[in-house]
């Protein structure tokens, strides 16, 4: 299953809690449309019926479409310290 850093947890935290993103919201990554192995993220307001709930501590929740989990099973989200804003990378399980 993907893990997720403290780093990703408290950034998905925040950009939720900035977006207004109820409770059971969260940060959900699907399989981009017709491009394998790239993934898309979004806040949603809830997971949608058969997302796989990877982290639900307080507030913070991050989903994975049922499609691109096991694409993601041995990968972990965290923070891209590169990037200008948020940002996410993932990048293999230590």
């Amino acid at each position: 299953m993907l893990t997720v850093t403290d780093n990703a947890r408290t950034a998905v935290e925040d950009l939720a809690q900035q977006a207004g993103v109820p409770d059971e919201g969260g940060l959900r990554i699907a399989q981009s449309a017709g491009q394998p192995g790239n993934f898309e993220l979004a806040l949603v307001p809830a997971p949608q019926p058969d997302d796989q709930v990877v982290d639900e501590s307080g507030a913070t929740h991050v989903f994975v479409e049922a499609q691109a989990a096991p694409a993601l099973d041995t990968l972990t989200l965290d923070t891209d310290p590169a990037a200008q804003g948020p940002g996410f990378v993932l990048t293999p399980q230590a």
